[in-house]
């Protein structure tokens, strides 16, 4: 109902502010269908603000949704994706802006598609399909290569001439297979499995150009992905181009953005190869030669020492310091001797004052019976045949009379020997 104004009587700007939001209000929820061309997630807010757009029309809407709809959704939502929104018309009076209450979001099309393509993706990567640490590292030069792709496509054409003309003597085992349609899962691993058998194949490229993401389909097969899962040679995918991503990326062992990169990832460039083997010969020959230098002057220095110039010169000075050590050791050893015959002269001397025929010498006799015992004055009987030692010689006698001389008295002996002085 309008209401009723006039140039007099206007109506405030909140009045038909309430009056357009009230009307709105009595709007039920609708489906709609659109792209969403912007989406803003601000932090600390339960709401996500979007931009809804019309497919066909230059026409957009604001969308606001709580972010347990957005955050609940299979599959990221993301700008440039085709959903259908069940939202209901609301009208913000403050600002005045008209925006539709998303209840509901749900991917359509190639939205969907994709959405099923994520659902996939999160369920092998929980499987650890994915994981980083099952890439496998490609040879530095592959003894064979084999090549899964179309036959007689741009994709074969662009990996065989690249990888020739970067290292002409590759040589690959080509097996052709469809790259879309019904046949190309089951046709694309039997060849894998064919290559994976052959011990001469170092790596396996499976390559096709670019196409829409229906064409892309089957190298997200889930048949396909567990089957480069378990091949045992080293695998490369380059499917498409650099935005194309289909899972078959994130099982190999080597995601190539294009069949052209893979050649370049898989074999090295001959002209590259030889400007670094040479440089790595003239860096072993500079090594060499530094190594020849030092050791030929190392070599001419020892050669220029008076040594090696005279070997004689260290023999002479060798010879004189032997022959001061040898006369030096004459003189110790005979300054020694000489101290050792004085010492045995002065034992000698001491020994033969020690000894009884010394005592002899000095008047002394020694008399023995027939039986060698001594003979004293009052053991000998008169007539006892007697030996008499002197210091010349011996005598022989016989006894006429003996006479014994008393003993002396020892002063110190006798204590009354003092005493009997005194008196």
């Amino acid at each position: 109902m309008a209401l009723d104004t006039s140039p007099e009587q206007p109506a405030p700007v909140r009045q038909i502010a309430n009056a357009i939001a009230g009307w709105i209000d009595r709007l039920g929820a609708v489906w709609v269908e659109g792209q969403i061309a912007q989406i803003s997630r601000r932090p600390g807010m339960s709401t996500v603000f979007m931009t809804l757009r019309d497919s066909v029309a230059d026409i957009s809407i604001q969308v606001t949704a709580p972010r347990h709809v957005i955050d609940g959704l299979a599959t990221p939502l993301i700008e440039g994706a085709s959903v259908v929104v069940n939202a209901k018309p609301s009208y913000y009076a403050n600002r005045g802006t008209l925006s539709l209450y998303a209840r509901e979001i749900r991917p359509v099309g190639l939205g969907a598609l994709l959405a099923r393509l994520e659902q996939r993706r999160q369920l092998l990567a929980a499987e650890g399909l994915f994981a980083g640490e099952l890439k496998r590292r490609l040879p530095f030069l592959p003894t064979t290569i084999g090549l899964i792709t179309a036959a007689s496509s741009a994709a074969e054409r662009d990996v065989l001439e690249n990888v020739r003309r970067r290292w002409p003597g590759a040589v690959f085992r080509t097996i052709h297979a469809p790259m879309q349609g019904t046949r190309c899962v089951p046709d694309v691993v039997d060849a894998l499995d064919r290559l994976d058998r052959d011990p001469e194949v170092d790596v396996i490229v499976i390559a096709r150009g670019g196409g829409s993401v229906e064409d892309l389909l089957p190298f997200s097969d889930e048949t396909l992905v567990r089957a480069v899962h378990r091949a045992t040679t080293a695998v490369v995918s380059a499917i498409g181009h650099e935005p194309d991503t289909p899972l078959l990326d994130l099982v190999a062992d080597l995601r190539a953005s294009t069949p052209t990169d893979a050649a370049k990832r898989i074999v090295p460039d001959v002209g590259e190869e030889l400007v670094l083997v040479e440089a790595a010969r003239a860096r072993a020959r500079g090594t060499l030669l530094r190594l020849v230098d030092g050791e030929q002057a190392r070599l001419d220095q020892i050669r220029s020492r008076p040594a090696m110039a005279d070997p004689r010169t260290q023999i002479e000075g060798r010879l004189d310091e032997l022959h001061h050590l040898r006369d030096r050791a004459r003189r110790v050893t005979q300054h020694r001797l000489d101290r050792a015959g004085d010492q045995v002269h002065a034992l000698r001397l001491q020994a033969r004052a020690l000894s009884p025929l010394e005592t002899l010498k000095r008047g002394y006799a020694v008399a023995v019976d027939a039986a060698g015992h001594l003979v004293s004055a009052g053991t000998a009987e008169p007539g006892d045949e007697i030996m008499i030692r002197v210091a010349d010689g011996r005598l022989w006698a016989q006894t006429t009379r003996a006479e014994a001389d008393p003993l002396p008295t020892d002063p110190q002996a006798d204590p009354h020997s003092e005493e009997d002085t005194d008196e």
